[in-house]
């Protein structure tokens, strides 16, 4: 027990505590927005393709995810971070106070969760490479760790609050506490201590091309990203629109749909201490199964079974991708060039936000005439489909299999506390 949590000793470190107690806020606010933006589209009267509508604007900005690469490598990480949560509290403090009106017009909320999409697509693909500037390679398992465990964390708390907290008193209340934990997120941030790039005269479009051909160059990098923009679309079909409605429709209304979405980061606090410890002979095939389980509660919401079942069901799907976000964050810390390291994550990120606002204006039309239940069946044999095409390339195509090596018992744990990353 002392081993599988000895993660937790980072806490002590002045140079990356803030990072993690910022990661708790944060994405407490997450878990209030992701509810309370579905339920203030709602509760205003708006139906499935309104919803939609605005869903996809708050998605559209993903586009904009290499914008962020580019800016992750060439600025310092925390910087950048600090920017996207002061741009998120402004976007969400006026949602809620558009929540508040009795009917918002329906382009205000598009504007405002399209600001709100603009500061994810920065934050993403730099929150991913920040952990490499604050702790040394055999440290990164852990602190990639701690990031997972600390979002669950906050995702657990927020889920569940936001429901309530809709359910109690409105989702004005809830965007609005969204846009304040960012801000407070804001503050501890700019307390960490990051690199300072090499500026070099070459332009954003020479730098996207860089990033590109260091991802290009990897092919286990891409199949792995293939897999993962199959089930992002799953996923958005399943939490953006079928989820909500499937609840709001006499399967348990906010409070339901609160706690279905906290299981999966209750079942993350465990799957992110596995993962710090976990290293599997056949990593990459490990790693590769590992998102498939988001199918599960989708195949109990098909079958129309309770609430309470999926609840349970989720937490599966939730230790499972804190397991993956360890094994996948590392293999890229470690393997990609640190200047490169963010364009890399955003080439990783982009192809399966981009589909985002697609899937999400597709999704509400499709629900409302066929029903949630045929649509996230449809979404699981998408996310089994996708996975089982990724074994099969990997077991057929060993090199690209080992092309980005094992991390046998790297020295990962037990930690030094001297060991601390260059500034």
């Amino acid at each position: 027990m002392p081993g599988i949590l000895s993660p937790f000793s980072l806490f002590r470190e002045a140079s990356v505590a803030p990072l993690f107690v910022s990661r708790v806020i944060s994405s407490t606010s997450v878990g209030m927005g992701h509810v309370a933006l579905a339920w203030g589209v709602m509760r205003m009267g708006y139906g499935p393709r309104e919803l939609s509508l605005v869903l996809a604007c708050n998605a559209f900005p993903a586009l904009l995810i290499l914008c962020g690469g580019i800016v992750g490598d060439r600025f310092r990480r925390h910087h950048v971070l600090l920017g996207a949560e002061i741009l998120a509290c402004l976007a969400w403090l006026a949602l809620g106070a558009s929540f508040s009106m009795e009917r918002a017009p329906l382009p205000l909320l598009c504007a405002l969760a399209g600001l709100g999409g603009i500061a994810t697509a920065i934050f993403l693909p730099t929150i991913r490479g920040v952990i490499a500037d604050l702790l040394a390679g055999g440290r990164r398992p852990a602190g990639n760790a701690m990031v997972s465990q600390t979002e669950a964390v906050g995702h657990l708390i927020g889920f569940v609050s936001a429901g309530a907290v809709v359910t109690l008193v409105g989702p004005a209340w809830a965007a609005g506490a969204r846009g304040t934990l960012c801000g407070i997120s804001a503050v501890l941030l700019g307390r960490l201590v990051t690199h300072r790039p090499t500026h070099s005269a070459a332009g954003p479009v020479h730098d996207l091309r860089e990033g590109w051909r260091e991802f290009a160059s990897r092919p286990w990098v891409w199949i792995m990203t293939l897999q993962y923009t199959a089930i992002t679309t799953a996923l958005v079909c399943y939490m953006k629109i079928a989820g909500p409605l499937y609840t709001e429709n006499g399967h348990g209304g906010a409070w339901a749909w609160g706690v279905i979405s906290a299981a999966q980061p209750l079942g993350a606090l465990a799957g992110a201490l596995i993962g710090a410890r976990w290293r599997p002979a056949h990593l990459m095939s490990v790693t590769a199964l590992l998102p498939m389980s988001v199918s599960l509660p989708m195949l109990l919401m098909g079958g129309e079974a309770s609430w309470q079942a999926i609840a349970v069901a989720t937490l599966v799907p939730g230790a499972a991708q804190a397991v993956y976000y360890v094994f996948w964050t590392t293999a890229l810390q470690d393997k990609i060039p640190h200047p490169l390291l963010v364009r890399v994550n955003s080439w990783n990120m982009v192809t399966g936000y981009v589909l985002m606002p697609v899937t999400v204006l597709l999704a509400g039309p499709l629900v409302a005439a066929f029903g949630s239940q045929l649509i996230v069946l449809a979404a699981a044999a998408g996310a089994i489909g996708a996975t089982a095409l990724t074994l099969l390339v990997l077991w057929l195509l060993p090199d690209v299999r080992s092309s980005c090596g094992t991390r046998e018992a790297p020295a990962a744990l037990p930690m030094r506390e001297t060991e601390v990353a260059a500034r």
